[in-house]
């Protein structure tokens, strides 16, 4: 187990014995990614204030709580002066960077208002917020756009690197192409944003094998961030009928945990998201990525009467909390386990700084 912990390589034999460590095994996995985390970075909290910008999507993955085919959902796109008020409250709070989330679309109307945005954003705040972009998969050419306005990051999450996995959680037709989804992640590398993909931990039909393969993939793209969380079953989705087949919820943000753990061993420098899911799972779920190897969180910055339209799955933690109030409650938390946000910072991934 020392030797495994200490491990210059891992293979895919070693992650999944890592995955499946229990009791106090599991927890000297989080204490040794701790140490690693603190040895390559610091104690460190980097905030990604979240503007949920639209629930309008094309696409009707499986799972998702905003997909199109949802004719339940009341759908929403914000106005330019609300985005640019989140922007505005971000510099007020101090929080160095944004992040852009959305349902896909990829129609010349939408492409064009992302960067009209973006560039007002970098324009109202001098440069000094970084851009975090999460709208799905568009063209080589479209990605190109947004970064030349400003933004730096993207994060598209593949969800599952098994392809027959991916399968069973999306539709297999034209607007849910596993290999396209990957083309999309070798264009933004090319391009020169830091990349950023993930996967949900605890899907029905999913494996350890499975999740130790996700952990290999992000190594073999040398992605600069890492964003994945716990499956939450949403009622009105397909994989519902599922829900008796996914893990409990202990389990599932136990497995989340030691997915960052062994993923911080693995890559060292890289960005690690603790998810809003681990938190919905667990009062104390963010606490616990953080101390287990992440190291940024994503505080909602969308205007409160929207919030309750972007629920992708049930039950989401912090829906009501003020992102004043958000702000005071985030610092006293990351003090009480002996970390320290950093604020007015972008947070670059220290993997992408190193490798340019």
């Amino acid at each position: 187990m020392e030797e495994l912990l200490y491990k210059d390589y891992l293979e895919k034999d070693d992650i999944v014995r890592l995955l499946s460590l229990q009791g106090d095994e599991m927890k000297r996995l989080f204490k040794r990614a701790m140490e690693v985390k603190l040895q390559y970075l610091d104690n460190k909290v980097h905030l990604r204030g979240l503007i949920e910008y639209s629930n309008r999507c094309r696409k009707s993955c499986l799972y998702c709580g905003v997909r199109g085919l949802n004719d339940k959902v009341h759908r929403y796109t914000l106005t330019d002066e609300e985005v640019l008020d989140c922007a505005r409250q971000a510099l007020d709070l101090h929080y160095g960077s944004i992040a852009i989330q959305s349902g896909e679309r990829n129609n010349k109307a939408f492409t064009d208002k992302i960067t009209e945005l973006v560039r007002e954003i970098k324009r109202l705040s001098d440069g000094k917020l970084g851009i975090t972009l999460s709208l799905g998969e568009q063209s080589e050419e479209v990605y190109r756009q947004w970064f030349e306005a400003g933004a730096h990051r993207y994060l598209l999450r593949i969800e599952a690197s098994n392809e027959e996995l991916y399968y069973k959680i999306h539709p297999k037709d034209e607007r849910h192409d596993f290999h396209k989804r990957l083309a999309c992640i070798d264009s933004l590398l090319k391009i020169g944003y830091q990349t950023g993909t993930g996967v949900m931990i605890g899907l029905p039909f999913q494996t350890v094998e499975d999740l130790a393969d996700d952990l290999l993939f992000f190594r073999r793209k040398n992605v600069a961030m890492v964003g994945m969380g716990p499956f939450i079953p949403h009622q009105e989705t397909p994989l519902w009928s599922y829900a008796d087949q996914i893990p409990p919820a202990e389990e599932r943000l136990n497995m989340t945990l030691k997915m960052i753990a062994v993923l911080r061993l693995m890559m060292p420098e890289i960005n690690m998201v603790a998810a809003t899911a681990d938190q919905t799972l667990d009062p104390m779920g963010r606490e616990k990525a953080i101390m287990a190897g992440a190291n940024v969180i994503m505080p909602n910055l969308t205007p409160m009467g929207h919030r309750e339209d972007y629920l992708i799955y049930p039950d989401k933690a912090c829906v009501g909390d003020k992102p004043e109030e958000c702000f005071s409650c985030l610092d006293l938390r990351m003090k009480a386990i002996g970390h320290e946000i950093l604020y007015d910072a972008w947070g670059d991934s220290v993997a992408f700084t190193k490798g340019r």
